[in-house]
């Protein structure tokens, strides 16, 4: 029995390829290794076999170009040129309307660290965004744990968590302030009664406790999703192989699958970081406006009220730049020390 295929080629010529079942033979004929069928074929083999996939968008720049346009254009607009407008600002002195500037090289970074209120605003930047991002992670996990021991009703319980995600941070800011509000908040109401004078707008402790509290709970939507998807990943034979050997659901969480969401709670970590840093602002404008005495007034909420309400342009140019370069040098420092001990492989 002989079998016959026909392929088309290039040259016009087409390989025949023979079996018999008799002698187990095989023949190709010699125009598909004169015309290089066999090379193309174990190319597209290895690179199956690899994982690849090859895009062709054309042999010009045009149609590439033409797709990263829109998101050039916004890093253009929103980042590029704020950020030289910002830098180019900090070495500058000028008057509310900018009729007289001054170049003054680096007076405003100099007042700035001899001011004892910008040193306090980094420390409360610092112990506000560690606070945040434990609390955030912490409650993240363990509501992914409890995700994934769920049976019944998973997907009602993964809606219910996600719901903070889809409020405006001014608007966790209020419902946060209401309802630890010292005359009319129930939860103040509940602490009063078990004896602790909780008064945010007078005590600093309780402002700074009352922003984490609000900033963490609008976040934990987000550091949520990664760690129940990274959770699915986790072999479900690993988790199994430990029960028959008598681990409990907890030893098993904490021994195979949280080593295993070390890539994940790595850039989650990261990202709480950066969020603890620039995108609480609304959240604090709406609970503590900064206060009381500074107590809540991070860097990010300093820039706005020395440049927009104090009109204090190169001061505030000054800050933005540094806390730009702080939130950079604790990126690069987590990356430096704790990428390594991060386990990325299965």
């Amino acid at each position: 029995m002989t079998l016959r295929l026909s392929i088309p080629w290039r040259d016009g010529r087409a390989p025949v390829l023979q079996r018999r079942h008799g002698g187990g033979q095989s023949k190709v004929g010699t125009g598909a290794v004169a015309g290089g069928f066999r090379a193309p074929v174990k190319a597209r083999r290895r690179e199956q076999e690899a994982g690849l996939k090859r895009a062709n968008f054309g042999d010009g720049p045009g149609l590439p170009t033409l797709l990263l346009l829109p998101q050039l254009l916004i890093l253009l607009f929103f980042f590029f040129i704020p950020s030289l407008r910002a830098l180019m600002q900090s070495v500058l002195l000028s008057d509310p309307f900018g009729t007289n500037v001054q170049f003054v090289w680096f007076d405003n970074f100099k007042m700035l660290f001899a001011s004892s209120e910008y040193r306090q605003s980094i420390a409360v930047t610092f112990w506000f965004t560690v606070a945040q991002n434990v609390l955030t992670l912490g409650s993240a996990l363990v509501l992914a744990f409890a995700t994934d021991r769920i049976v019944r009703g998973r997907s009602i319980y993964r809606t219910i968590i996600l719901l903070p995600y889809a409020i405006a941070p001014a608007i966790a800011g209020i419902l946060w302030a209401f309802l630890f509000n010292p005359a009319v908040g129930p939860l103040a109401q509940v602490l009063h009664g078990f004896g602790i004078a909780w008064d945010p707008n007078l005590n600093p402790t309780d402002a700074l406790i009352l922003v984490t509290l609000a900033a963490s709970w609008k976040h934990i939507c987000y550091d949520y999703i990664f760690l129940v998807v990274g959770l699915l990943a986790v072999p479900v034979s690993l988790m199994e192989a430990a029960a028959v050997d008598g681990a409990g659901p907890i030893r098993r969480f904490v021994s195979i699958a949280l080593p295993m969401l070390g890539p994940t709670i790595f850039f989650l970590t990261v990202m709480n970081f950066i969020y603890g840093f620039f995108e609480t602002f609304a959240i604090i404008d709406a609970v503590t406006k900064g206060g009381p005495a500074g107590a809540t007034n991070i860097l990010v909420y300093k820039v706005f009220v020395d440049g927009f309400v104090n009109l204090d342009l190169g001061s505030s140019a000054a800050q933005s730049v540094l806390l730009m370069s702080f939130a950079l040098i604790c990126t690069l420092l987590q990356f430096r020390y704790f990428d390594r001990k991060v386990n990325y492989g299965v």
